[in-house]
This record gives structure tokens, sequence and C-alpha cells, in this order.
């Protein structure tokens, strides 16, 4: 392997587990808000729908402003990452009133989406770009 294929390698394995980790998360998300919920973990362990929504999307809001934290110092960088967040979480309502016939369309869980970003958008700013 030359140097520069090295290079390329041990960017694309070694800095991006952020991405990966986004990725992944994105994917899950998008599963599980498609899949019938009759024995899921949610309905067996009687958790709220709505702190599902708000924890999964505040990780979700981590997971994607880590993965970009570098480039985070500029606002309005971030400010995309919450906008295309939040949009993600609406077009998933939207699959799910059109996609399935056991899964609705909630204006509330929308709202929680929401209230996870920017719990998330806060933790970020608080713990992580102190100055």
């Amino acid at each position: 392997m030359n140097y520069y294929q090295q290079k390329i390698t041990r960017n694309l394995l070694g800095r991006n587990y952020y991405l990966y980790f986004a990725i992944l998360l994105t994917i899950a998300i998008t599963i599980g808000s498609l899949i019938p919920i009759e024995n899921s973990i949610v309905t067996q362990v009687k958790v709220s729908d709505k702190f599902v929504h708000t924890f999964a999307y505040c990780l979700l809001t981590l997971s994607w402003l880590f993965t970009y934290k570098l480039k985070i110092k500029k606002f309005r960088i971030s400010l995309i990452i919450l906008a295309v967040i939040f949009s993600y979480g609406i077009i998933i309502e939207i699959l799910q009133e059109v996609l399935t016939d056991y899964r609705q369309a909630d204006f509330f869980d929308m709202l929680a989406n929401l209230v996870g970003i920017l719990i998330a958008s806060i933790l970020f700013k608080l713990i992580f770009q102190r100055n």
C-alpha cells in the first residue's frame, strides 16, 4: 500500500467512527419507526412513546453534531444539522402514515423529536464548545 492509500484508509476507518455511528443510528431509527410496535421493547417496558422520541432524537442529533464537531464552530452548520434532523423526523412521521397501516403520524411525536433536538443542541453547546 502506498502512502496515499494508507492515509485514505486511516482517515476512512480511523477518524470517522462518529459518522458510522450517526449513519447506523439514523438507519436504526428509520427501521424502528416503520416496523410494528406490538412486541417491541417500548410496549414491554411501558416506556412513554414521547420519551422514546425525545431520547432517540437527542442521541441522533448529538451523533451528527459530533460527526461535524470540527466544523460546528460555524453557527450555520449546526443550524443546518438541526433543521435536517427535524425534517427527517417529519418525513418519518409522513412515511408512517403513508406506508403503514399500523402506525400513524402524530404531531406530538414531532414535538417530542424537536424537544430531543433542542436538548442535544444545548448539551453540545454547554459541554463541548466552551471557549
